[in-house]
């Protein structure tokens, strides 16, 4: 009686704590309610094990490998920085989807190891194999995916000191080995279903499902990016349900399904603001978009001039970039938001692109480790009319999701939503160079009369930029 009461308080505790993540503002409680909700499905599985199927024989199997994750995940989350927090939830996908494929393999191997009459009958025997085998498709194919969309991320590798950069390769063709692999793995998953002990089925299995993440990946460039993270999360989550159904487990069903439904709806809401489909971003094959090569200058500005065109504004609308998040600027750049608001009493507001940075919400976590408030962080649809009445759009890092070519019918860009930040009477952009974004596409913004170019680390000019507005 108590174990299923269990589940559902964890279940319940999933639900709402999905549901509080879903605003910036109660995203931190949305955190600690899932991981109380991990805690009791830990304990209520522990408790299933000691008393349901018989007592825990060797407790050391199970609370030494615990121990080993908890502190692993204790010192990723200490030591990882918010700019790698996109690489550690892909790395977390892969290893999520994994974990999966590899409790759903063991569970049959049970039956596998069984005699003849302690075998399933057909019907649970196919349902059982079936599942085993799609959430080891989904699990090798995410943990292969994760880690190519990891080294994506970081642009490569370092090996023996030589550096290796992360490929990015896709010909029409291998649309075509890519369905010929899913065909594979389904031929696979019902000769395991039809054969469960021939040990090649799975090593098979893993094998094929493996190459098929890899292939999905390899074609996808870097500004896409932030849809895959969200797609290998809806498919870890796939995976884990899969085993849910395995080991009759309706905890891990229910949360492998709102995973994967909710990964799945972040994917679609991803594509929407790229302007994409989800199967162009998966299928469209790869074209190397050659950087325009950069013909135009422009004059950089000092922080002091830049304090002059700040002075009495009415409205400023900051708008962050990966940038921002590379610097680690979020802190000055709440600096120069208070004191405008002490100096000048100016109302200020930051623009957040859907796709700003390298996953969802890469700006919103970096604004919230400052303590912006909340109700300053406006998204990119609801801020864009308010771009003709601001006296200055500071942008921050940020390139290809304020750049106007977007509004064309043709190239990388076209058709993307952006941030209309050259609707603003000024425009202030705080940029290394005049180096193009992922896009490979120069920003006219940069060039416009009313821009003024802060040229240097973002950290660093806004750390000027606060000085001179205090003494101006």
């Amino acid at each position: 009686m108590w174990i299923p009461f269990g589940y559902l308080i964890a279940a319940v505790l999933f639900i709402l704590g999905l549901k509080k993540l879903s605003h910036p503002r109660t995203a931190p409680l949305g955190n600690r309610l899932s991981s109380l909700g991990m805690a009791v499905a830990i304990g209520t599985a522990l408790v299933q094990m000691q008393f349901g199927s018989g007592p825990i024989t060797n407790w050391n199997l199970i609370l030494l490998p615990m121990g080993a994750g908890a502190l692993i995940g204790l010192v990723l989350a200490c030591k990882a920085k918010t700019t790698s927090m996109p690489e550690l939830v892909a790395l977390f996908n892969g290893f999520g989807g994994a974990a999966s494929a590899l409790v759903a393999s063991a569970e049959c191997w049970k039956f596998v190891e069984a005699s003849e009459l302690a075998l399933p009958d057909p019907f649970t025997k196919t349902i059982a194999f079936g599942a085993a085998g799609f959430s080891a498709i989904i699990g090798w194919c995410t943990l292969t995916g994760s880690l190519l969309a990891v080294l994506k991320l970081l642009g490569g590798v370092s090996v023996f000191g030589k550096w290796w950069a992360a490929p990015t390769w896709g010909p029409a063709w291998l649309n075509v080995v890519k369905v010929l692999l899913v065909a594979l793995v389904v031929v696979l998953t019902v000769a395991l279903v039809n054969d469960p002990r021939d040990a090649r089925w799975p090593i098979l299995l893993l094998a094929s499902s493996s190459v098929l993440g890899v292939l999905l990946v390899l074609p996808i460039g870097g500004a896409d990016m932030p849809v895959v993270v969200s797609l290998l999360n809806s498919l870890s989550g796939i995976a884990a349900a899969f085993t849910g159904f395995i080991i009759n487990n309706p905890l891990l069903l229910v949360a492998g399904s709102l995973v994967g439904a909710s990964g799945f709806i972040l994917t679609i809401v991803m594509c929407k603001a790229m302007n994409r489909t989800l199967t162009g971003v998966l299928f469209q094959p790869y074209t190397a978009h050659a950087s325009e090569k950069l013909t135009r200058t422009k004059v950089g500005s000092d922080p002091e001039e830049v304090a002059m065109v700040l002075d009495g504004a009415r409205k400023v609308i900051i708008v962050p970039g990966y940038g921002m998040a590379v610097s680690q600027s979020q802190h000055v750049v709440k600096e120069f938001a208070e004191l405008l608001a002490q100096k000048y009493d100016t109302e200020v507001k930051y623009a957040i692109h859907p796709v700003a940075g390298r996953m969802p919400g890469h700006m919103n976590v970096l604004l919230a480790e400052a303590n912006v408030p909340y109700e300053q962080m406006v998204e990119m649809d609801d801020i864009n009319p308010e771009f003709p009445e601001c006296d200055v759009a500071l942008v921050i890092g940020a390139n290809d999701t304020c750049n106007p070519a977007a509004r064309e019918e043709t190239g990388p860009l076209a058709g993307m939503p952006i941030i209309n930040v050259d609707q603003a009477q000024h425009v202030v952009v705080v940029k290394r160079s005049l180096g193009v974004g992922y896009a490979g596409v120069d920003n006219d913004v940069f060039y416009l009369d009313k821009t003024m170019m802060l040229f240097g680390d973002a950290k660093t000019m806004m750390g000027q930029l606060n000085k001179a507005l205090a003494e101006s």
